[in-house]
């Protein structure tokens, strides 16, 4: 029963990312509103460069059978890197910036991006979840996500130096949030906002 709840949980997280990112992507025509990635935010390209390496790391776990890597990688991607990290940042971006702002664009052509990747790389494993998440992501593209090509790891997205300085930021933000924790815990703060 363990098990199963956890698939069941990890599962529900890769979903979730996914439609959270399809919620957000309203009003988004990547045909037109797309932003090159020389002029996207930094945040943007560093969640470009994470999903590069899982690219990279999920290549190779189809070349070699390891489906429990690619399991384990799809996951610690969107709980890690998306859910706990890079969506919860990108809110206050998301709901504060005007629809046409190249703030709110980088953001949504990096989720769409990603989304696009992401579908085509669960399609094996998750056929008829990445089904209905190709039915709904915007723009132009095959009938089907089992037509599309799947992604190929390229090194033009990764950036190693900015995945470096987010690696100590998020070190950092570590450590303040068990700050903030503690401080509410004694009642001194209410919400860590």
């Amino acid at each position: 029963q363990e098990i199963l709840q956890r698939l069941s949980d990890a599962y529900r997280r890769i979903r979730n990312t996914a439609r959270y990112i399809l919620g957000n992507l309203a009003g988004f025509d990547p045909t037109t509103d797309r932003v090159a990635p020389a002029e996207m935010l930094e945040l943007d390209r560093w969640a470009l460069s994470r999903l590069e390496g899982l690219v990279g790391r999920v290549e190779r776990s189809y070349e070699d059978y390891e489906f429990h890597v690619l399991y384990h990688a799809v996951h610690n991607f969107c709980s890690v890197d998306m859910s706990a990290f890079y969506l919860d940042v990108l809110k206050d971006r998301l709901y504060t910036a005007p629809p046409k702002s190249v703030q709110r664009r980088s953001a949504q052509t990096a989720m769409y991006v990603i989304l696009d990747a992401l579908t085509r790389l669960i399609a094996p494993v998750l056929s008829f979840t990445a089904e209905e998440i190709w039915q709904h992501l915007p723009g132009e593209r095959e009938e089907s996500v089992h037509l599309a090509q799947f992604p190929r790891f390229e090194t033009s997205l990764l950036d190693a130096d900015l995945e470096a300085r987010y690696e100590k930021i998020l070190a950092l933000r570590s450590d303040v949030s068990k700050a903030l924790e503690l401080a509410r815990a004694e009642k001194r703060i209410g919400h860590s906002l």
